[in-house]
């Protein structure tokens, strides 16, 4: 238990729900920690300050969130509990009652929590911190250095887009992004440190520079020009922003990887239409077709959510044709959520809980035959690896260029190093592949 005037010496552990983007953040305020001496709990200890950074992208999620900081108090009674992220943006007052919290920040207060720490030791009563929505509008840099071979980097959060099925205009505020100058210094940061490889991540990237005169496409540009990193990832990205004149660039790029992540959310423009999405079936074809087109071997992930309002047995169907009809390599398959609060619930017609599951296998199966498929046609062939770290007694891990994960032998000099390999088996329907180093 903490019972001096200073957090110093003290002991944190970190618990993230939810995106990449909340791993960063998460690194964020770990790092922060660690420049004030409060230092990550080692296995064995008992932390005296336990931090959840929640998400809030579904019901679910508000419930594992709710479950995790239960067990939490439960198993340290004396330690400081700090809740923040977009669940506690939502349901501050839910989370405040639950005992043993102490202290609640919303999505734009992380990087504070030092502070509210501060005034914990001074009251020892549970308070919370959270903006009004109408008064997000500060952007917070992070990037997650907790793996030395591919870092998290934020570059955007917020989004304007009020999609009907979504809370998360009303838990991250509107959108905002850094500079490109500020961006740019933290990549260079990354390659000093050891970093080959950065995702870049937000809520809405593409959205990046709204507001101002400079935009995504500008700051990609500029990356592309940071000595030391080797590969960028871009996360996802709306169709409607990511231009034909972006996908041809990336297609000639130095360092961005033939890789994209693109939500389509449904496959039948009735109900992208009742999901208020900026887009139609036939733009987001063409998007998949240029990229084929420009870049045959590209990783294309969609996201894709299943059962929502408003989405008959004759509209899935048409969703699932358009989907089959794709040449993309994976889908992320969600159930559709319900949340309160959203232009979706006055939609009439919900969809049965049990429909919803089965609608959802039948997406996954796709996905596992379109993995599989993807997959095999880079069998036999030698592409570019950036091998991890090496866990004891396991092979070696790694991607491709094209987000192949690809297993090798262990060589420990080659950790953290792009090496050729030669893609052998596809295993795990399509979630591994055997290679062999080819040096």
């Amino acid at each position: 238990m903490i019972d001096n005037s200073t957090f110093g010496n003290s002991t944190a552990l970190f618990h993230t729900f939810g995106c990449k983007l909340n791993f960063s953040e998460t690194s964020s305020v770990a790092r922060m920690f660690s420049e004030k001496g409060i230092r990550r709990v080692q296995s064995g200890e008992t932390p005296d300050i336990v931090v959840v950074n929640t998400c809030s992208v579904t019901d679910v999620a508000d419930k594992k969130c709710r479950q995790a900081i239960n067990r939490f108090a439960r198993l340290y009674p004396e330690a400081v509990i700090v809740v923040t992220g977009c669940y506690a943006q939502l349901k501050s007052d839910e989370i405040a009652a639950i005992h043993g919290v102490d202290i609640v920040a919303g999505t734009d207060r992380k990087l504070e929590l030092l502070d509210y720490l501060d005034r914990w030791l001074e009251n020892r009563r549970t308070e919370s911190y959270i903006t009004p929505l109408t008064d997000i509008r500060k952007f917070d840099p992070s990037c997650s250095r907790g793996d030395r071979t591919r870092y998290f980097l934020k570059v955007q959060d917020g989004c304007d887009y009020w999609c009907s099925y979504c809370t998360i205009p009303k838990a991250r505020g509107r959108s905002r992004s850094g500079t490109i100058e500020s961006i740019v210094d933290q990549a260079r940061q990354v390659a000093e440190e050891g970093g080959r490889e950065i995702v870049l991540t937000g809520v809405n990237i593409g959205d990046f520079g709204k507001g101002r005169d400079d935009t995504f496409f500008d700051l990609i540009k500029a990356l592309d020009n940071v000595d030391g990193i080797e590969r960028y990832r871009i996360s996802s990205i709306e169709p409607n922003l990511l231009t034909d004149e972006m996908i041809e660039w990336v297609a000639s790029s130095r360092r961005f990887m033939p890789h994209f992540h693109i939500p389509l959310q449904a496959g039948s423009d009735e109900v992208l239409r009742l999901m208020r999405r900026h887009y139609d079936t036939a733009l987001f074809r063409h998007r998949v077709e240029r990229i084929r087109e420009v870049m045959p071997h590209a990783f294309i992930g969609v996201d894709l959510i299943v059962g929502a309002r408003g989405e008959t047995d004759e509209l899935f169907e048409r969703s699932r044709d358009y989907v089959e009809s794709l040449d993309i390599s994976r889908l992320h398959v969600f159930p559709y959520s319900e949340r309160p609060g959203t232009r979706a619930l006055d939609i009439d017609y919900v969809v049965p809980q049990e429909v919803k599951h089965r609608r959802t296998n039948v997406m996954l199966r796709i996905s596992e035959h379109k993995l599989a498929d993807f997959a095999s046609r880079f069998s036999g062939t030698v592409r570019p690896v950036l091998l991890e770290h090496q866990r004891p007694r396991r092979p070696m891990t790694g991607f491709t260029d094209n987000y192949l994960k690809v297993e090798v032998k262990p060589v420990a000099e080659y950790a953290n190093k792009v090496v050729p390999v030669m893609l052998g088996e596809v295993i795990d329907n399509g979630d591994m592949m055997k290679g062999r180093i080819e040096l």
